[in-house]
């Protein structure tokens, strides 16, 4: 998959995609931590989360811009740099104990990631055989979720277990000084991690400024001006559709992955910290099966893959809305049922989605166009906010109607809340308690993002006609 001259290359690329996983997944444990430490309400804690998403959806059209102009070692070696810039603004926030310095900290961090991945998914397209491009950027992409893995480890043992267990109602009875010292503490593990990795940035960067053979994979492809880059984009539903499909799978994966601790918690009663081994589980099935998908892509289309995973992933999600939750069997104090065994393995039909979309989207295009269509597959992510407030939406709903009007009311309803499209006010017939009620009847979220990318699969699967 990867010329012999490029192998180092290639490596440092895929320890960076190993980052960028590893931040995200990080990042999403501060909502928590900042809504303890600063006693925010929710609506303001989420703004961790707007600020990330919504830096990588800024970010990444200068990012192609940057790569356009310079390209991909610039890219590198820039998203890189404002990674450490971002990291060490948590020094400042913490020594203030400013939420909003965090949150700028955030946006550049975000920023950083955003150049990486506008960068770095194109780079491995670029370094080998076209015929192979996929495959290889599904080999690279096999890290991002060990970085994730590890980001949930460092969020977990060195933010959230040096929080203190006071609530919020003991919080605003201490002394201030006191409540200073904890908070102060607290602070400084947040900042641990990010700034730690400071020194992983710090070497991958050295890496390609001092590589000669990262200097000399630049952009071989002749220049363009951007009313042309655009032309090409213009021309190619591969591109256009495929930024469509990337974002209703982004959607789909954060709005799954976000709510499947809650799931388990409704469906067993356990508390919220055996629930989220159902996460670490999905994660691991992740990345077994994109490894497995990445062997097979060697001799099975990566679309008509992609297709056979979508379709599995429907059927799973439709075993989540519908399957009871009857204890089959337990590992440890972990109930497995068949709702919750489909629920992880939607997990594993996900695991090919993201790659394998970005290569068939980019793949035949012309090259000039590479690095301007990488930033649209990026600010795809942008899905992330809105198909999980979406599901949000649905959950939050106090009247649940029957299954079928729930997805006639979820598809015409868009983000809105779930509400009386049309009149019908006969509730739910279902053994379950109307949170969980609503949180099954969420998952057509899932099930309408699959349907997008089986449609996609279909379309460009080989032999088709665009």
């Amino acid at each position: 998959m990867v010329p012999r001259k490029y192998l180092a290359v290639f490596g440092m690329l895929v320890s960076c995609f190993m980052l960028w996983g590893l931040l995200n997944n990080m990042t999403d444990h501060l909502v928590p931590a900042f809504k303890t430490i600063f006693n925010l309400p929710d609506s303001t804690a989420v703004y961790v989360q707007v600020s990330f998403y919504g830096s990588y959806s800024v970010i990444a059209v200068f990012a192609s811009m940057l790569i356009q102009r310079c390209g991909y070692r610039s890219g590198l070696l820039w998203g890189l740099g404002v990674y450490i810039i971002g990291a060490l603004l948590y020094v400042p926030a913490c020594i203030t104990q400013s939420f909003w310095i965090y949150i700028a900290g955030i946006f550049v961090v975000a920023g950083g990631c955003a150049m990486l991945e506008t960068t770095c998914n194109p780079y491995v397209l670029a370094i080998g055989d076209e015929a192979s491009a996929v495959r290889r950027l599904n080999f690279a992409q096999m890290f991002n979720p060990v970085g994730s893995i590890i980001g949930i480890v460092m969020a977990q043992q060195l933010i959230l277990a040096h929080l203190n267990p006071a609530t919020i109602e003991e919080r605003s009875q201490m002394d201030p000084a006191a409540l200073d010292a904890i908070v102060t503490h607290e602070l400084f593990w947040v900042c641990v991690p990010y700034v730690g990795l400071c020194l992983v940035a710090a070497a991958i960067w050295l890496f390609f400024f001092r590589s000669k053979s990262a200097a000399v994979m630049e952009e071989e492809a002749e220049s363009a001006n951007y009313r042309t880059i655009f032309g090409i984009l213009a021309r190619s539903p591969k591109w256009y559709l495929g930024v469509v499909a990337q974002t209703f799978y982004v959607g789909v994966q954060i709005a799954a992955w976000t709510y499947i601790n809650l799931y388990g918690q409704y469906a067993f009663g356990i508390p919220k910290t055996v629930a989220a081994n159902y996460y670490i589980i999905s994660i691991v099935v992740f990345i077994v099966c994109r490894w497995v998908a990445t062997f097979c892509m060697k001799y099975v289309d990566p679309a008509r893959l992609m297709a056979g995973f979508a379709a599995a992933a429907i059927v799973c999600t439709a075993g989540v809305m519908y399957l009871p939750s009857t204890v089959l069997f337990t590992v440890g104090t972990l109930p497995f049922s068949l709702n919750i065994i489909c629920l992880i393995l939607m997990s594993g039909c996900m695991s090919l989605m993201f790659p394998t979309i970005y290569g068939i989207a980019l793949g035949g295009i012309d090259k000039r166009a590479h690095k301007a269509g990488a930033a649209g597959l990026i600010m795809a992510i942008v899905g992330g906010a809105v198909l999980t407030k979406w599901m949000a939406n649905i959950i939050s709903s106090q009247l649940v109607l029957d299954a079928g009007e729930v997805v006639k009311g979820a598809v015409r309803q868009g983000s809105c809340f779930l509400k009386l499209a049309w009149g019908c006010s006969q509730e739910i017939n279902w053994e379950y308690s109307t949170s969980e009620a609503a949180l099954r009847a969420s998952f057509v979220v899932p099930a309408i993002c699959f349907a997008v990318v089986l449609a996609y699969a279909l379309i460009f699967s080989k032999g088709k006609k665009s």
